[in-house]
């Protein structure tokens, strides 16, 4: 087996074992990583507000999927969807105050699994990982 394709099984499979475990970690705070994460985009953006679209695009996912994720997120008022006053066919998705407080604690949690999940790696390690991933977006 090539050492490229090597690489990619064994980022899928990194990738699994973080979902599983981040997501067991999220779940006290009743919500999944996913949700963590568009959260997560939403509290670094200005406002914490963005375009749906831009969120889809941010989260890596389609624009109907990150619709259906919203959906039961608006419900428990984790984030808020607003109308854009210049273009009423664009919608704004914000973070609410309930959801930036949900964020926040949450964000120990994954910061704690974070930790867990790479004790074993070396600070350099880590380091290094982080710059060659991201050398790869």
């Amino acid at each position: 087996m090539q050492k490229e394709t090597q690489l990619l099984f064994t980022l899928a499979q990194l990738h699994t074992k973080f979902f599983k475990f981040v997501d067991r970690r999220l779940s006290v705070h009743s919500i999944s990583f996913s949700e963590f994460y568009v959260m997560h985009t939403l509290f670094g953006a200005p406002q914490h507000t963005l375009r749906r679209i831009d969120l889809a695009e941010a989260v890596g996912m389609s624009a109907s999927g990150v619709t259906r994720l919203l959906n039961p997120m608006e419900k428990l008022h984790l984030i808020q969807k607003e109308q854009n006053p210049r273009d009423a066919r664009v919608s704004l998705v914000k973070l609410s105050s309930d959801g930036e407080q949900v964020y926040l604690d949450a964000m120990q949690s994954f910061e704690a699994s974070a930790q867990m999940l790479l004790e074993s790696a070396s600070a350099q390690t880590v380091e290094h990982f982080v710059e060659s991933a991201k050398a790869l977006l």
